[in-house]
C-alpha cells in the first residue's frame, strides 16, 4: 500500500463493503440503529478511502476477526450478482405457518428450491440481502386460507407459475428485464382461499443511499444557482464600471 492510499477515491463497491460490514454488525448487535443510521450516511458521502476507513476500524468484517477497510479491490464487490450466487444447500429448505407465522429475511442463502405452506397463517420470504445457490431458483408456495408474500431486489428476474383456486398469485412483477448475472427467482405453487405476493423492493440501506444522493444532486443545483447568479452579478457591475469610466474619459 503506498503512503496516498487514503486519498484514493472510493468506488461504490467500496462503499457497498462497507455498508455490508455495518449491516453485519447491527444484525450483530454491535451497533445500535442510531449509530448504523449515522455510519451509513458516513458511508455513502464518503469520496475517499481515508473517509470510509474509519467507519469500519472498531468493527469485525465478515468472516474476519479485524475490521480495517481493505484498500485492496477483489474480483467481485460483495455487493455484485456473481458474488451473491454462491452455491451450496442453502441456509433454509422449507418453512411452516399453521395458524402462525414464518419469516425468512436479512442475510441467508436461498436454496435451489425452497418450500413453504401456509394455512390460516402467514409468511414472508425476502431476498433483498439474500445470497443464491444458484443461477435459477424455485420458490414453492402452498397457501390454503393463509397468505406468502415474497420480496425481491431490483434487478431480479421474476416468472410466476403457481396456480389460484378462489385464491391467486402476483404477476405484477413478472416481464422486467432483468441486470446482467442476476438470478432468477421463479414462483410456483398452489391457493386456495388465499395468496401469494410478489414485489420488488429496496433495502433501507439502499433507500437511505438514494435519500443522500438525491439531497447531494439539490446541494448541487443550488450550489450552481448561487455561482451562476454570482457571475451574473459581477458581470453587471463589470459593464457598469465600463460605462462610468467611458462616461468620465
Amino acid at each position: 500500500m503506498t503512503d496516498d492510499a487514503p486519498q484514493l477515491r472510493a468506488s461504490d463497491a467500496d462503499r457497498e463493503r462497507v455498508a455490508e460490514i455495518l449491516r453485519d454488525a447491527l444484525a450483530e448487535g454491535r451497533l445500535d440503529m442510531g449509530e448504523f443510521e449515522e455510519r451509513l450516511e458516513a458511508t455513502y458521502k464518503a469520496r475517499t478511502y481515508g473517509e470510509l476507513a474509519p467507519i469500519t476500524r472498531d468493527l469485525p468484517a465478515a468472516g474476519a476477526t479485524a475490521g480495517a477497510l481493505s484498500l485492496s479491490k477483489e474480483a467481485a464487490g460483495a455487493g455484485s450478482w456473481p458474488g451473491r450466487i454462491t452455491g451450496g444447500e442453502g441456509s433454509s429448505a422449507w418453512a411452516v405457518a399453521v395458524m402462525s407465522g414464518f419469516q425468512r429475511k436479512g442475510r441467508w442463502t436461498m436454496p435451489k428450491r425452497f418450500h413453504c405452506f401456509a394455512f390460516w397463517g402467514g409468511g414472508e420470504i425476502d431476498l433483498r440481502e439474500a445470497n443464491f445457490a444458484d443461477r435459477e431458483v424455485e420458490i414453492n408456495c402452498v397457501a390454503i386460507m393463509g397468505g406468502v408474500q415474497v420480496i425481491v431486489p431490483p434487478g431480479v428476474e421474476v416468472v410466476v407459475r403457481g396456480i389460484g383456486v378462489m385464491g391467486g398469485f402476483d404477476h405484477s412483477e413478472e416481464g422486467v428485464p432483468p441486470e446482467p448475472g442476476a438470478p432468477r427467482v421463479v414462483v410456483t405453487g398452489f391457493a386456495f382461499w388465499g395468496g401469494v405476493g410478489v414485489e420488488r423492493k429496496l433495502t433501507r440501506a439502499e433507500r437511505l443511499r438514494l435519500k443522500d444522493e438525491r439531497r447531494q444532486e439539490r446541494l448541487d443545483r443550488r450550489t450552481e444557482r448561487r455561482e451562476l447568479h454570482s457571475a451574473r452579478r459581477e458581470e453587471r457591475w463589470a459593464a457598469r464600471e465600463r460605462r462610468r469610466n467611458g462616461r468620465t474619459s
